[in-house]
């Protein structure tokens, strides 16, 4: 198969046909946009299953995706859509293309949102609280935070409702059928993980038109790379485990590299190397990718 793009964690090549890819799922992990130089065994394969897990059922709730089949325990087989990087070419009448944003949505106090209302980038009225509120990390939000980034830049950057109708050639009310789909499916993963004893954190997705301008949902969503959960047990007595890649984000935080890696950003100063994953952390990220995939699915991995 000739090969179309080579991300971080994930490999795309030429289908069979002409308006078919094939998705290859690498246990390579990435983390604040950098490659990690370490793989964690079992992750690809775990992703790849727990994606078309979602992908089916989004199709039994009629929502239309770019999944077609699953060959082997990591590949995909989806619908082709053009990537388009130049947004002047975008407009109201392009068809057939990824829409080049993400879609955030958070319903709990956590990770950069909690980062961000402690140091007033954000306030609690932003997102639901009453003026004064003390917010707690981990405590639930009033209602969906609703957030659009970048998706085709180098560097993931949010953006106001303006410009991200600017960009990715939406109309208004094709955004907000975007998140009205967006709440049906995580309506439906929220209560579907809250059965298997896991609390849904935040998510994003990605969308695309196909030749008739019609949406359907695309790349992967609930998994632990492109969403947060916690252990619902332990989130019942006030502790936070993470069963996501958040594990691992946390470990880069400890360490200081976050910091630093920002602070060279927001400076333009070349970016510090991140370092492999000690082998602890390799191990307990393996378990949890593994774990999460049975809990969401109800299979298990062999």
């Amino acid at each position: 198969m000739s090969v179309v793009r080579r991300g971080s964690v994930k490999e795309v090549y030429e289908g069979e046909h002409e308006d078919e890819l094939v998705f290859l799922f690498t246990d390579r992990i990435s983390v604040f946009d950098k490659p990690i130089p370490s793989e964690v065994p079992h992750k690809g394969e775990t992703l790849c299953r727990t994606a078309v897990h979602w992908f089916e059922q989004a199709e039994r709730m009629g929502i239309s995706t770019h999944f077609i089949e699953q060959p082997s325990p990591n590949t995909m087989r989806v619908r082709r859509v053009n990537v388009i990087s130049d947004y002047s070419q975008l407009n109201p009448s392009t068809r057939n293309y990824l829409i080049p944003l993400e879609f955030i949505s958070r319903y709990y106090v956590a990770g950069s949102l909690y980062d961000r209302l402690k140091s007033g980038k954000v306030s609690p009225e932003d997102v639901g609280f009453s003026s004064g509120h003390r917010v707690e990390y981990g405590e639930p939000l009033p209602e969906p935070f609703c957030e659009v980034s970048t998706k085709l830049e180098r560097v993931d950057r949010l953006l106001s409702t303006q410009e991200a109708l600017r960009i990715s050639g939406l109309t208004p009310d094709e955004l907000e059928h975007i998140w009205e789909m967006i709440h049906r499916i995580d309506e439906h993963i929220n209560r579907s993980v809250a059965r298997r004893g896991l609390v849904h954190v935040d998510g994003k997705k990605e969308f695309a038109f196909d030749e008739n301008r019609e949406l359907m949902l695309v790349d992967v969503f609930g998994t632990a790379d492109e969403d947060r959960f916690w252990d619902g047990a332990a989130y019942d007595e006030g502790r936070f485990v993470e069963k996501s890649k958040e594990l691992v984000r946390q470990y880069y935080r400890s360490i200081g590299y976050v910091d630093a890696l920002y602070e060279a950003r927001r400076k333009g100063e070349p970016e510090p190397p991140i370092p492999p994953m000690p082998e602890e952390l390799i191990t307990r990220a393996s378990q949890t990718y593994i774990e999460l995939f049975e809990q969401i699915t109800g299979e298990r991995f062999s």
